[in-house]
């Protein structure tokens, strides 16, 4: 069983009945159908039995119960789900960081799907595909218009299987096609730089398994890489849609040295207390995080921890608002349930639930601050509410953002990341530099 935050027990009906021991003066009436707990289960039953008996096309029982699991766990909140057979081990898949596919990080803009980086050492890096293309056919099977979870769902298989790429690319006139062998593409979670003044650049894609000891290997690489030693870090938590809760604690726990981490709670009541240890790799370094809309569930957690105990100067957008926790419960048959059973708060007391993490130095787009399609937790039908506050008073500095930031400035490879952030495209990352690089000398 594990805990996810950024996405069921077995129900059973037991009867029982006793006769005989000590009589009461107490008469049991019997329940109206209204009244009965199992109404629902017996009208559940009477649509099955029509559905089976008059529905136009024979019906498949296990696809009409596995169809009534989901809704009833769909109904709860935009992140409980069930989860078939085949979509838990897919999803098993996505958090081990572990899959057949051919390597390819893609994202949709005005229907068209554009590379945003091969994975080092895929088949489609060695093929030759490239950041930017953009991919206009799947098996010959036009992409414009379809909705990319599925797209991606189409690329992925069993190793060994192939699938073929049709790609356009800036400046060539013909599009290209790649015939591709998939492969167990591993994803890396954690990427990192040394920039100039000594900086740690550290970007978190994801909290998936092993997370945790990615950033213990680039801590190192980091530090291996010049004799002088590390000034600082610019944490970049943009676009991480969270994960699994217990690599979040262990990496919030590599920047603190004492204190609360995060507390969870059910139902009103402290279910638990993650506690940061001494000794974290990062934990004697000024910090600065970067978050954005886009930041969600378990970078919250981190990014809250981090500005509640006063160890990182948060710059960026208000993030997602994601405060809710997921369970994940194994099912017989190989299916599974991912159901929300507790809310976090920061080490203050802080619910980010419907409000997420306000920064410090606040980034507003001169263009336009809250695009349209832009979805916040609290935009989502049947979320959970908001409670109390999750503001940690006015931010020290708003900025407004003069320039078009590029649309993968906080997702491209670690490459990408200019040794001197003031001298490239990415504002938020030349804002949180020039907050680090004033905090340095006070710290040393």
């Amino acid at each position: 069983m594990r805990r996810f935050s950024s996405w069921m027990r077995t129900l059973g009906l037991i009867a029982a009945a006793f006769a005989g021991g000590a009589a009461t003066s107490h008469l049991a009436g019997a329940s109206t159908q209204a009244q009965s707990p199992y109404a629902p289960l017996e009208q559940l039953a009477r649509v099955l039995v029509l559905v089976e008996n008059q529905y136009v096309e024979p019906a498949q029982r296990n696809k009409i119960i596995d169809g009534a699991i989901k809704g009833m766990v769909a109904e709860l909140d935009p992140h409980s789900a069930y989860m078939n057979a085949a979509e838990f081990a897919q999803f098993q898949e996505e958090t081990g960081g572990t899959f057949g596919g051919v390597g390819i990080e893609v994202d949709a803009k005005d229907d068209d799907i554009t590379v945003i980086a091969p994975i080092e050492g895929s088949p489609a890096a060695r093929a030759g595909v490239r950041s930017g293309d953009q991919i206009i056919a799947i098996d010959g099977r036009p992409v414009r218009g379809e909705r990319l979870d599925k797209l991606v769902k189409v690329m992925r298989g069993p190793p060994g299987s192939r699938v073929k790429l049709t790609i356009r690319r800036q400046g060539v006139a013909e599009p290209l096609t790649f015939d591709l062998a998939r492969e167990q593409i591993h994803v890396t979670s954690v990427a990192a730089k040394r920039l100039d003044r000594d900086v740690a650049y550290v970007r978190l894609k994801q909290f998936q398994d092993g997370t945790h000891e990615e950033l213990l290997r680039a801590a190192a690489r980091l530090r291996a890489a010049s004799r002088a030693p590390l000034a600082g870090v610019i944490l970049d938590l943009r676009n991480n849609p969270g994960g699994l809760v217990h690599e979040a604690e262990a990496v919030a726990d590599e920047f603190l040295s004492s204190g609360t981490i995060y507390s969870t709670r059910q139902r009103s009541h402290v279910v638990d207390e993650a506690k940061a240890h001494d000794g974290g790799a990062f934990a004697s370094l000024p910090v600065v995080a970067l978050v954005n809309e886009y930041s969600a569930s378990a970078a919250e957690l981190v990014a809250g921890a981090l500005q509640d105990s006063g160890r990182a100067t948060v710059v960026g957008a208000t993030t997602f608002g994601k405060g809710s926790v997921q369970t994940i419960y194994e099912l017989p048959g190989g299916a599974g349930v991912r159901l929300t059973t507790m809310r976090y708060y920061t080490p203050k007391g802080r619910s980010i639930q419907a409000q997420g993490i306000r920064p410090d130095v606040v980034i507003e787009s001169a263009q336009q601050q809250f695009p349209a399609t832009l979805l916040r937790e609290q935009d989502l039908e049947g979320h959970l509410p908001a409670e109390g506050s999750s503001l940690a008073g006015s931010p020290r500095a708003v900025l407004v953002e003069k320039r078009a930031e590029a649309a993968a400035a906080a997702r491209g490879p670690e490459g990408d990341v200019p040794a001197d952030p003031t001298r490239g495209s990415d504002f938020t990352l030349a804002v949180g530099y020039q907050q680090l690089l004033r905090a340095i000398p006070a710290a040393r």
